[in-house]
């Protein structure tokens, strides 16, 4: 009777393991089947529609880098309702739905891509063209997640006969710091735009000093203050700088820069104050409208200071050997912009000249620079450099979409042919 009880014991541990692989299983293939829904995909692409076109809209009020950030590369975002109607209604910002971001859109329509291959489509020859453009699409999808994830670009400006080894984000600003009390070698601390709020204290162990953040201004225009900008009252308002170009020049802040006014980036200006200690060092404005830096000293140190875009140096150097700006003959629209430089890398022994024209970009170290643009007065070039280690997916992703549309379409004529050949064939049979 024991031996008979345990055998029983045994049968129903297996029955109870087998129900739970199956119990298992069958979860795991309802959750497959409604990612893969045919529903949702329609969903998800309406929801990009309406993402895309409130992104759109967007560029109205804010910049093409705020609404791609806020927008399309996040995992939600807040559709303002005034985008959709005229500013005389006076919609206040506030009212707004939630809405997912590109970022949650997009893994889902990858996910729901690769779950549909997954339970609903079978390998055969007819499929191989569906599956190859969809293997394009999902590549195209992972292209974008690798961009918006590791891409980095910026601008690199060289005036004809000097040389430059790095790069500046114009999206983005930092406080540079130089202590320049070594002639031999400087040392430079960067202090990041989001720590320039209104309010902020900083302090860092190599400074000697601490910085208060006065005033920020997150886009800005200067004037003399002498003559005032055109009368403006507000000139006289606010902080002012009592050391440095800020006695002789006040910045003034100005509406962010949108995606359709024409203008391209912000240019932030700030008035800081230096403390040693309780000992008040003087108020200084500083701004990326300034070029050069300015210098002061702090208990027998020489420090100079400046506002400007964020840098990130790189292992070689361009000179500019020659700028051309062609123009067609008798107008003065553009033909051609192209840059002569020297590239220089000693870590790699190189040392040769190159020319870079529009849409003839040089690819170097993983970088592509191409030619972007030009300084106002043609004397210098202007340089984006853009390190995008997913630039060669959306290339490979259209190869496939195109050659499995290419050979679904194909196979399908050719299928639709030997079809009609092979009812031919059986009717003449059928005839004799």
């Amino acid at each position: 009777m024991t031996q008979i009880s345990t055998e029983a014991d045994v049968g129903s541990r297996v029955s109870t393991e087998e129900h739970a692989r199956a119990r298992g299983r069958f979860i795991v293939m309802a959750a497959l089947h409604a990612l893969a829904s045919l529903r949702l995909t329609v969903a998800l692409l309406a929801m990009s529609m309406v993402l895309i076109l409130a992104g759109t809209l967007a560029q109205m009020h804010d910049g093409v880098w705020t609404v791609v950030h806020e927008y399309f590369r996040s995992t939600h975002t807040w559709i303002r309702l005034r985008l959709f109607v005229p500013d005389s209604w006076g919609v206040s910002d506030r009212v707004a739905i939630l809405f997912p971001g590109g970022l949650t859109i997009g893994v889902l329509l990858f996910v729901n891509l690769v779950a549909a291959h997954a339970v609903r489509f079978k390998l055969s020859a007819k499929r191989v063209g569906i599956i190859v453009t969809h293997l394009g699409v999902i590549l195209l999808l992972a292209g974008e997640f690798v961009t918006g994830a590791f891409a980095d670009e910026g601008n690199m400006s060289i005036d004809e006969g000097k040389s430059s080894n790095f790069v500046e984000d114009i999206r983005t600003a930092e406080l540079a710091v130089i202590d320049k009390t070594d002639p031999t070698s400087d040392i430079v601390i960067a202090i990041p735009m989001a720590q320039l709020h209104e309010g902020a204290t900083i302090r860092h162990p190599m400074l000697g000093f601490e910085i208060h953040v006065d005033s920020w201004m997150a886009n800005s225009t200067l004037a003399a203050v002498t003559g005032g900008m055109d009368g403006d009252p507000r000139l006289s308002m606010g902080p002012t700088a009592d050391m440095g170009i800020g006695r002789n020049v006040r910045a003034r802040g100005v509406a962010r820069a949108t995606g359709v006014d024409g203008s391209t980036v912000d240019v932030p200006s700030a008035y800081v104050t230096l403390m040693d200690g309780d000992r008040r060092l003087g108020t200084m404005m500083v701004s990326v409208h300034l070029e050069p830096e300015q210098s002061f000293g702090v208990g027998g140190k020489s420090y100079a200071m400046a506002l400007r875009f964020k840098r990130t140096y790189k292992p070689y150097t361009l000179e500019l050997i020659d700028f051309k700006h062609d123009l067609y003959v008798g107008t003065n629209r553009p033909k051609n912009f192209s840059s002569l430089v020297r590239l220089i890398d000693p870590e790699h022994h190189v040392n040769r000249e190159v020319m870079i024209r529009m849409n003839e970009p040089l690819r170097y170290r993983g970088d592509t620079l191409y030619q972007a643009s030009f300084k106002s007065d043609n004397s210098g070039t202007v340089l984006q450099v853009v390190r995008n280690p997913g630039w060669l997916l959306p290339y490979v992703s259209c190869g496939l979409v195109v050659s499995g549309m290419l050979f679904h379409f194909g196979y399908r004529s050719w299928s639709k042919r030997r079809g009609g050949a092979v009812r031919r064939g059986d009717g003449m049979e059928g005839t004799r």
